[in-house]
């Protein structure tokens, strides 16, 4: 199963310097064995859309792709019997890639019970958040999952502080939201759309609605730092990355909206 997500991305800046933006993005979301993907998306080969091993699962551009997930998911115990493996992500587009943030998604019944975000920094760095109940029972769009902030990502925020998961996957649609809380700073993102079957004319739209894919990602990135440069947002330089490169999250005391 490979579905297209054409969807829109929300970000809001926390605190007393507020920023706000909201994108079209087209993500892919794969269930492996990776088949039955239209001629314009491939796997570990050039397209106009193509996923490669190397840009998942493991350090920064020496991927192991959804091997290293399985392996993820054995050290912590989970119930691989019956277990369907995703990755939720912006596909590469030619020969342009970059991605803030993708998933890798453990659903049992269709239904997520684990999940690894795995984030990206335009610093080159990576770190990869474990989220899961204890008794790994499904994720709902209402339940929190939280987990420590150790990797620099964006300049103008510190590392410290939590990000707040509240994760939803159905049948129909993506609707994901980040929060970034350290005090009254922080930022809000949200992922969000529709879930339609990958076809070659959906990603041929998508080629031509949003030309350079993830290239333009990072354009945009950029600029909505300017903005913060020119408002005089906190600017601080690149930091070392953590020892390790995935950390366990854990589910917070409550539950949201």
């Amino acid at each position: 199963m490979i579905d297209h997500i054409a969807g829109h991305t929300f970000h809001a800046r926390r605190g007393q310097l507020k920023n706000a933006f909201r994108y079209g993005v087209d993500f892919v979301l794969v269930e492996f064995p990776f088949d039955g993907a239209p001629q314009l998306l491939s796997a570990n080969r050039f397209n106009l859309w193509h996923l490669n091993d190397r840009d998942h699962g493991g350090a920064r551009g020496a991927g192991r792709g959804v091997a290293w997930f399985r392996d993820i998911l054995a050290a912590r115990g989970f119930p691989m019997k019956g277990t369907t493996l995703a990755l939720l992500t912006q596909p590469r587009f030619l020969w342009f890639k970059f991605n803030p943030v993708s998933f890798w998604i453990a659903l049992r019944d269709g239904k997520p019970c684990a999940f690894v975000a795995e984030v990206n920094s335009t610093f080159g760095q990576r770190h990869c958040y474990f989220c899961a109940h204890d008794d790994f029972r499904p994720i709902r769009r209402t339940d929190r999952l939280t987990a420590r902030k150790v990797m620099h990502v964006s300049p103008f925020q510190q590392i410290a502080g939590d990000y707040q998961f509240n994760f939803g996957l159905t049948d129909t649609a993506v609707d994901i939201r980040i929060a970034y809380v350290h005090g009254g700073e922080g930022v809000i993102a949200t992922l969000t759309g529709p879930r339609r079957p990958a076809t070659n004319a959906s990603l041929a739209r998508a080629a031509l609605r949003r030309p350079l894919g993830a290239a333009r990602v990072l354009a945009l990135i950029h600029w909505q730092a300017l903005i913060l440069y020119i408002k005089r947002a906190p600017f601080l330089k690149r930091q070392p990355p953590p020892e390790a490169l995935v950390s366990n999250g854990h589910p917070a005391t409550d539950s949201q909206a």
